[in-house]
């Protein structure tokens, strides 16, 4: 069987240096201590809609309206899950082992043009999974990803009450302005390095691997609780046979 444990090592063994040395200019970013686990997050596309849409249908109210910036229906979440474009934009998501979508990130690239270098960072993580730091886990993705792109700044817009948003950002070294209710952060991306390009592919294929073992896990007990069933079936039916 393939071995990912080495894989899940070198994802955090190179790149390390992805945030360091400590910017000059304000608004870029910071270095960050390396977190010591490894939650596997994995780009999503196309074929994930329906999953994105559970998600995000999911979230309480005070959620959605701290993710949209208003207090989104179920009718204009669907709009914007069929809106999203996997070919322009980048969604990345993290999976448990029940294959729900727990949290998602959503990067999205500037349509105008001019504007190639700029990118906008959204995040939502559902209520069982809080405070275990997937938000930021996101972002740091999120803004590999975006820097090896070549994208130069990251926007986050968000509500000026929406606390762990703002607290992702300012963390990272991103420099907030509040304009009353809300609030606009951007982030001076650093330059990709060998590094940084090595980590992305290891970890997106470690992610890769993760749902692949999640999805096998999960039709395995499915066929287990078949054959269960059956048996139980057999039984009750042998119970009930005259004598």
């Amino acid at each position: 069987m393939f071995d990912t444990s080495n894989l899940i090592k070198a994802s955090w063994g190179v790149g390390m240096d992805f945030w360091r040395p400590p910017p000059a200019r304000a608004g870029e970013a910071t270095a960050r201590r390396p977190t010591p686990y490894v939650v596997p997050i994995r780009s999503l596309g196309a074929n994930h809609r329906d999953r994105i849409a559970q998600h995000l249908f999911a979230l309480e109210d005070r959620d959605r309206y701290l993710r949209f910036g208003y207090m989104a229906q179920d009718a204009q979440i669907q709009r914007y899950v069929d809106g999203l474009d996997f070919e322009r934009d980048d969604i990345f998501g993290i999976y448990n082992r029940k294959l729900e979508l727990i949290a998602m990130a959503h990067l999205a690239y500037a349509k105008d043009h001019g504007y190639e270098s700029c990118a906008e960072f959204g995040v939502s993580v559902s209520p069982s999974a809080r405070g275990k730091g997937y938000g930021a886990r996101l972002f740091d993705r999120a803004a590999m990803h975006a820097a090896n792109d070549g994208v130069d700044l990251l926007f986050i817009h968000a509500l000026s009450e929406n606390v762990a948003m703002l607290k992702i950002a300012t963390n990272a070294g991103a420099t907030v302005e509040r304009d009353g209710t809300e609030s606009e952060a951007y982030l001076h991306l650093p330059k990709p390095t060998l590094d940084s390009r090595v980590t992305e592919m290891v970890e997106e294929h470690v992610a890769q691997t993760d749902y692949r073992i999640k999805v096998q896990a999960k039709q395995f007990w499915s066929f287990l609780g078949d054959l269960q069933q059956v048996r139980r079936d057999a039984i009750d039916a042998q119970g009930r046979t005259p004598r």
